[in-house]
């Protein structure tokens, strides 16, 4: 998919608890500068003016549009449009046919996803996942990668799953929920209470002997961790590697199933110095058996590709010729199976865009 020579144009939404920001894309570039309206998430009928109002002037403003695509808080059925009980919009609790309501009311298609999904989609078409197997050609691997778990780390612990270059959303339209498998550290919890800024805080708080309420935002807390902000360092760095270290269970077991690249995003992503680190070294960790021999976690070796050691060791893999036996042939062999795992190309924000924009592309293609 060129994104870039398409001349179809999408209107796109950001869709927070508190604001909608409206903009349009065409040719894989913003043709509409974003404008942010309040949500009214406690009224539907104030929301639904302000969806309407803000796709309106977008579609102004960019001269027309084929489809409307964006991501929108769940629990939805996203395939049917239907949005269903959000906690920061509590207006759509009950259930709301949002998709149906503005296809009606634009006359368009209308795509919606969550933006795990669509971060993950973004980074396939335009991010991580091209640019490691244009590294791989360079480098003259025969290697290539098609699918890929993107992964966000912010407020909560989102994920997103593109499989042979599509995007996976499952039977229930619940396909890359990460946030509930089971929490290494806490075995009676789930994974998105320590993968999450509330649990970087929790655990600085507890190492570092501080109420929850006097404990820095994670931003702060990657100075404290840098050395370059007055605070507890330690508690700071302990704080990073437990997130990264669960992350890493959690990615492990997804990857156990998917087999392919991961790239990470969401707002935590700029601490990806220290979380990185730890998410790569947890799933190369290994398991034992019940008599305590090791035993490889996964199939795979994980590769940080943020680190030059590690991406070039990625890069190489192991190539071998084997003789066909019998005859005087010889076959390529790479005898290393592996993943690289990386920070977002994109950035969260873009990717997600992108997700949107060629998600809505491709459907409007097949159909």
């Amino acid at each position: 998919m060129d994104l870039a020579r398409d001349d179809r144009t999408v209107l796109t939404l950001d869709a927070g608890g508190t604001t909608f920001t409206f903009s349009a894309l065409r040719g894989g570039e913003e043709v509409v500068q974003p404008f942010t309206l309040p949500s009214h998430g406690d009224d539907l009928g104030c929301c639904l003016a302000i969806l309407k109002e803000g796709f309106t002037r977008a579609r102004t403003e960019s001269g027309g549009a084929q489809a409307l695509s964006f991501a929108f808080p769940g629990p939805a059925d996203y395939p049917n449009g239907i949005i269903g009980d959000l906690k920061n919009l509590p207006a759509f609790r009950g259930g709301v046919p949002l998709g149906p309501l503005l296809a009606e009311t634009f006359g368009a298609p209308v795509f919606i996803n969550n933006d795990g999904d669509l971060f993950a989609y973004g980074e396939a078409m335009a991010g991580l996942l091209p640019e490691v197997n244009g590294m791989l050609e360079a480098a003259g691997s025969p290697k290539r990668f098609r699918n890929l778990l993107g992964v966000t780390l912010g407020t909560g612990f989102g994920a997103g799953l593109v499989l042979d270059g599509r995007l996976h959303r499952g039977d229930n339209a619940a396909g890359g929920e990460i946030w509930c498998l089971r929490n290494k550290l806490h075995g009676e919890s789930f994974a998105e209470e320590s993968v999450s800024i509330r649990g970087v805080r929790q655990v600085y708080a507890m190492v570092a002997g501080l109420p929850l309420e006097a404990v820095p935002e994670p931003r702060e807390l990657h100075a404290i961790a840098q050395g370059q902000q007055t605070g507890q360092r330690e508690a700071a760095l302990e704080a990073f590697r437990r997130l990264g270290e669960v992350a890493g269970d959690a990615v492990a077991n997804a990857l156990s199933l998917v087999d392919g690249l991961v790239v990470v995003g969401g707002g935590l992503a700029g601490a990806g110095d220290l979380i990185l680190p730890a998410l790569v070294a947890e799933m190369n960790a290994p398991l034992r058996t019940l008599k305590g021999a090791p035993i490889d976690r996964t199939e795979l070796r994980a590769y940080n590709l943020e680190e030059g050691g590690d991406r070039a060791a990625f890069l190489k893999g192991d190539p071998r010729w084997l003789t066909v036996p019998g005859t005087d042939r010889a076959v390529p062999y790479d005898a290393s199976k592996r993943t690289g795992v990386g920070l977002t190309r994109l950035g969260t924000s873009r990717a997600t865009a992108l997700g949107a924009y060629a998600f809505a592309l491709d459907a409007l293609d097949r159909n």
